[in-house]
């Protein structure tokens, strides 16, 4: 069983390691200490500019949105293991999780642009907007996610502190969610992870400008956006500049990962 194990994993690591090295081999070229300083010009003929708006844009609706989905879906899983079970309105509620989970993500993008955008509330194109097409996207994944490990919290543990007269909430508070936190972190990252890399929704939300802007009630640019419009470009700088953005949505991505796995470890030993 090691053996398949290890023979599946390698299976699964192999077509990563091509992605990651492709993306490297295109991408490495156009790295330079300017592309992260320096805003897109939009010049086609003299210099592109860089990327810094697209970094800082990206970090801002991502943040947005994970403010909103992850503590929602935790909410929304505490809910069903903990108080709703088996009963019918939890039956429901996993329903409409599955069924969002499926939705395809452009599908969140047009519900809000025609909800929020184009009847004007807010203004029209914004960060922020774009921020809760993404948390809609993101919140099946952490709901779904965040069900199944607190499904596997020991009902012993549970149990045991009933018995001590503890009340539920604070059995939730200081047993359930401390014991099913590395798994709550990995859920999470899986849905930042899938939201970060997310075209389609911020297309109709946040629109793309070219200066950085950390007002989330304006258009706002981001990573996929910016290499949306730069890979089907002629010149070959601006592709380039594309492939140097897609590798670092890759490092940021990486990085919070582990960073947050760092972060989940110390909590669990303490």
């Amino acid at each position: 069983m090691r053996s398949l194990l290890a023979g599946a994993t390698l299976v699964a690591i192999i077509p990563l390691a091509l992605i990651l090295y492709y993306v490297i081999k295109k991408g490495v070229g156009s790295v330079s200490w300017s592309l992260f300083t320096s805003d897109p010009t939009g010049n086609f003929i003299g210099d592109p500019g860089g990327i810094k708006s697209a970094i800082l844009g990206t970090i801002e609706i991502v943040a947005i949105a994970s403010a909103i989905a992850i503590p929602v879906g935790i909410g929304v899983a505490l809910y069903l293991t903990e108080y709703g079970r088996d009963g019918r309105f939890a039956s429901v509620v996993r329903y409409f999780i599955d069924v969002m989970t499926g939705v395809p993500s452009i599908v969140f993008g047009l519900f809000i642009y025609t909800t929020l955008v184009v009847t004007r509330i807010g203004g029209t194109f914004a960060g922020w907007k774009g921020a809760v097409a993404l948390a809609l996207l993101m919140l099946p994944i952490v709901a779904r996610s965040a069900e199944v490990v607190l499904l596997l919290v020991p009902d012993g543990l549970r149990e045991a502190a009933l018995a001590l007269g503890a009340p539920r909430w604070r059995i939730v508070a200081r047993i359930v969610l401390p014991t099913a936190l590395p798994g709550l972190v990995t859920g999470s990252l899986l849905a930042v992870a899938r939201a970060a890399g997310e075209t389609a929704p911020l297309l109709f939300t946040a629109s793309f400008v070219n200066a950085t802007n950390f007002s989330p009630g304006k258009p706002t640019s981001s990573l996929p956006l910016l290499i949306f419009n730069y890979v089907g470009q002629a010149q070959n700088r601006l592709v380039g500049i594309a492939w140097a953005a897609a590798l670092t949505l890759v490092a940021m991505v990486l990085v919070l990962t582990v960073a947050a796995r760092i972060v989940s470890r110390r909590s669990r030993l303490a």
